[in-house]
């Protein structure tokens, strides 16, 4: 994965939490803030939060006890999401998930949503996320499935690349998309040291008012903007047009929908 994957900077976080929150993140969110307040932890780490859609949904849920630190790598994320969410009893640190600055058994809960895809090293994050837990603490994380079984994520990858077919822009199926195999990411849990892991699939549906509202999304608010931008400069606008005309001709001209799929993933030691 090239380094520039992971950097979300510019516009990009403010796109991002707008537009592709509601459009992919949000369903995949409640579902895991469900997961983790039904174990009624009192310590919670999130790792790669991004912009915090799972710390803004999960934190009303805890019990008045909790204590809730929300980390990620990148700064304007971290500092995007900490202005959604001002309460002074959730602590945001910059924070790398492959090396956590923070003692062992500390935590009853570590969660990551969708970030695990951006780690250079899986099964060394995983093994830090196990030596931060309690002995009967519970790692949630949650990862996207393949390109294909992600509807507008497949249509916007094939137009562009007919838009650029020297070089491809393929950022969405080589990282968020990169990291679906089912056998490989239990194996990897497995080998950072957990002993019991569940993997459930689950399948929702992202919903957008336009073609252009969901082109812009990925155009805009992912590194899918980054590329475009390496390619052309100046293409942006047509690219995220490209983008839209590819989804009209495939889920219409008014509200579109189309199927999103992630894996969850439970571990424990």
């Amino acid at each position: 994965m090239p380094e520039s994957d992971s950097v979300f900077a510019g516009s990009i976080p403010e796109n991002y939490d707008r537009r592709m929150v509601p459009l992919i993140f949000e369903p995949y969110a409640a579902d895991l803030a469900r997961r983790v307040s039904a174990l009624s932890p009192r310590r919670v780490l999130e790792t790669a939060a991004g912009t915090g859609v799972v710390t803004r949904m999960l934190w009303p849920q805890l019990g008045p006890d909790a204590e809730y630190t929300a980390t990620d790598l990148n700064p304007p994320m971290l500092e995007y999401a900490a202005s959604l969410l001002t309460d002074p009893r959730v602590r945001w640190r910059a924070a790398d998930a492959l090396d956590l600055p923070f003692h062992g058994a500390t935590f009853d809960v570590v969660l990551c949503q969708f970030g695990a895809m951006f780690f250079p090293d899986r099964i060394r994050a995983f093994g830090e996320a196990l030596r931060v837990l309690t002995p009967d603490g519970t790692f949630l994380f949650s990862v996207w499935d393949a390109i294909e079984k992600n509807d507008f994520a497949a249509v916007i990858t094939d137009a562009l690349a007919a838009m650029f077919p020297a070089d491809p822009p393929r950022f969405l199926a080589r990282t968020p998309h990169g990291y679906h195999d089912i056998g490989r990411i239990r194996q990897d849990v497995e080998a950072a040291g957990f002993g019991t892991v569940t993997i459930e699939t689950v399948t929702a549906q992202s919903v957008a008012p336009s073609a252009l509202e969901a082109a812009t999304a990925y155009c805009h608010g992912t590194v899918l903007r980054t590329e475009i931008e390496g390619r052309d400069a100046g293409a942006l606008n047509a690219a995220t047009s490209r983008a839209a005309a590819a989804l009209a001709a495939r889920f219409g001209d008014g509200e579109v929908r189309g199927r999103i799929q992630a894996h969850v993933v439970t571990a424990s030691a």
